[in-house]
């Protein structure tokens, strides 16, 4: 009988799970990055955002209710259908419980279409359509970093107010560059300026001649460029050689970040305004978050991946909440819960999925104003999270009673 007794408590030693991590699916947390990595989009988010990623889990200790934390990463090539499947694949078949960053609109609408049928959490950072909280919202689905309403009041806002109240769009074909130019045009003619024309672009053209030369014949003081990444990079470049500022025209990089200023550099990229809802020098814990983050890439987060870090942070903060990765509990945690971290000081999630947090206009520095390496940028204004964003009840989605 004793022997009986031993092998039967032997037995239940070794088929129990600790209390802690038996809410958790497979025993894990895994989280996807999903992003461009070998485009136009790479620096902009690409593997960077992955290291702010791991970065998060890391600070969370490796482990969330006593279960590792796994982070992977994929690169969609800017295509819905890459991302589509690599998406299905990891809720199927990899054990993936959220899928993170998304950049390009079309990508992260799509993946956010797929995570809302799997019952899985998807949190975007690097993409910018106002839809993912808008007509195209999810119980599941969060927006973080940033979003076309935010970037057309900062930037759009602040030239009108400057007297730039004509404006030519050169825009990126498709969602992202559609959605883009008409929000800043909103904001635009809601301020008494006017839009005078625009054209469309491909994604990752590598001659913008024939359209900034329409762009300069309009006349329009300020050209909008409606899009993001190498493609607003190399339009900077190629409007320099025609003149265009020194011709009195002004550009607006609607969205443009920290990593695309330094791939310019400063001499190219002077004077442009641009909005970002992250700056590594604005004060102290911002600036101790960008040292950490420098000494594990060599380069100052944006802020796509502050964002990313945040965004992991917080998922994993309302699993250790709710005690489960369940879907439904942690989504109603994370909408629950206030963001107060490096990247939002007092934020808010929305019943839409919109982070609500302040953003910031910064006007880049001339060569003779850096004092050091990645100091871009002077701060002219702190937009309220309030007013940057659409208010969920004006959003147009219908989980926004």
């Amino acid at each position: 009988m004793k022997l009986l007794a031993i092998a039967t408590a032997a037995l239940m030693a070794a088929t129990v799970i600790p209390a802690a991590s038996a809410e958790l699916s497979d025993g894990k947390v895994k989280i996807g990055i999903l992003n461009d990595q070998s485009g136009v989009y790479a620096d902009f988010g690409g593997k960077w955002s992955y290291e702010a990623a791991k970065m998060a889990a890391e600070d969370f200790g490796g482990k969330v209710l006593d279960a590792p934390i796994e982070i992977i990463t994929a690169d969609h090539q800017n295509k819905a259908d890459i991302a589509s499947n690599i998406a299905r694949q990891w809720y199927d078949t990899e054990q993936v419980d959220s899928i993170m960053e998304l950049t390009t609109s079309s990508v992260a609408l799509a993946v956010q279409g797929i995570s809302k049928e799997k019952k899985k959490i998807d949190l975007v950072t690097g993409a910018a359509t106002t839809e993912l909280t808008g007509k195209q919202c999810s119980p599941y689905g969060f927006h973080w970093a940033y979003d076309t309403h935010a970037l057309a009041v900062g930037t759009g806002g602040a030239l009108v107010a400057q007297g730039g109240d004509s404006w030519f769009f050169l825009t990126a074909d498709y969602a992202f560059g559609y959605s883009l130019e008409e929000q800043t045009a909103k904001f635009v003619t809601s301020k008494g300026g006017k839009v005078v024309g625009s054209v469309r672009h491909p994604l990752a053209t590598a001659d913008y001649s024939s359209f900034l030369l329409q762009a300069q014949s309009s006349g329009a003081k300020v050209i909008g460029l409606a899009n993001a990444g190498l493609d607003t990079a190399n339009a900077i470049k190629q409007a320099a050689e025609f003149g265009i500022v020194s011709g009195g025209q002004r550009l607006a990089a609607l969205l443009f970040t920290l990593s695309e200023v330094n791939g310019l550099g400063l001499e190219a990229a002077q004077g442009l305004t641009l909005t970002e809802s992250f700056y590594w020098d604005r004060d102290d814990q911002s600036r101790e978050f960008g040292q950490k983050y420098f000494k594990r890439t060599g380069r100052m987060p944006n802020m796509i991946q502050a964002a990313t870090y945040s965004g992991v942070t917080q998922y994993l903060k309302a699993i250790q909440k709710v005690g489960t990765d369940d879907t439904e509990k942690v989504a109603a945690a994370m909408h629950e819960m206030p963001v107060d971290d490096v990247f939002g000081r007092g934020a808010k999630v929305g019943p839409n999925g919109r982070l609500i947090s302040d953003v910031y206009l910064m006007e880049v520095k001339k060569p003779d104003e850096s004092k050091a390496p990645w100091d871009y940028y002077k701060v002219l204004a702190t937009v309220p999270g309030a007013e940057a964003y659409i208010k969920p009840a004006e959003s147009g989605c219908p989980l926004v009673e």
